[in-house]
């Protein structure tokens, strides 16, 4: 478990192709006295295990279906990485939960500055809408933040320099593919909903959770 709060933006060193997928080598002078063997670091936003440490680098595996779901198995050598540290149970939480569960790849559609702020549009498919609202939470790269608009099919951000600063969104260009994780709350709910097909307790149940009102 995550929260979306990068620690270090690491460099890949290098990415060897083998039988279970690619193994990649990764630099981060930073965390490095933080990770030992078997951690789960979160990679933009994709949960690794690091098998190995080695001076101020450690080794992760990818297997073949998170290099098909995610936009890891397009990274190269020199490329910078957001990196996170699974959640403590004292720690602050200062982003929202994030899994490290990629649901789909976004697109960047639009960047267009404001003020010192970036706004970025990213498309989306059209079945993860119904886990979105506005000014709710999204996990883009593993950076939780909060969704400012919202369409059908696209979702719009807004970036503070200090997170420009402390990401890799900032070699981000229109095209660029993006992890993307939906609020999990959301698919929890999703699911109890479906495995309760009477109605009038779905809406009673929600009535009490979320305080909602409904009209006939």
């Amino acid at each position: 478990m995550f929260t979306g709060l990068i620690q270090e933006v690491g460099t890949i060193e290098s990415i060897t192709t083998n039988p279970e997928g690619k193994e990649f080598v990764i630099k981060a002078p930073y965390l490095i006295q933080e990770i030992k063997i078997d951690d789960s670091v979160a990679t933009n936003g994709v949960c690794l295990t690091a098998t190995k440490i080695q001076g101020d680098t450690f080794r992760v595996q990818a297997v073949h279906m998170t290099l098909e779901k995610t936009s890891i198995g397009s990274l190269k050598p020199q490329d910078k990485v957001n990196l996170e540290l699974s959640l403590r149970p004292h720690d602050r939480l200062g982003g929202h939960f994030v899994q490290g569960h990629v649901n789909a790849l976004g697109k960047i559609k639009q960047i267009q500055m404001t003020g010192k702020n970036w706004e970025i549009e990213v498309s989306f498919p059209k079945e993860l809408r119904k886990y979105m609202i506005s000014e709710g939470s999204i996990a883009l790269d593993g950076i939780s933040l909060t969704i400012a608009r919202l369409t059908d099919s696209s979702l719009t951000v807004a970036i503070i320099p200090h997170t420009l600063e402390k990401t890799s969104l900032s070699s981000k260009k229109v095209g660029d593919v993006l992890n993307l994780e939906v609020d999990m709350i959301a698919k929890y709910i999703e699911n109890f909903l479906k495995f309760n097909p009477d109605q009038s307790k779905n809406q009673e149940w929600a009535r009490n959770f979320f305080n909602v009102k409904y009209e006939d």
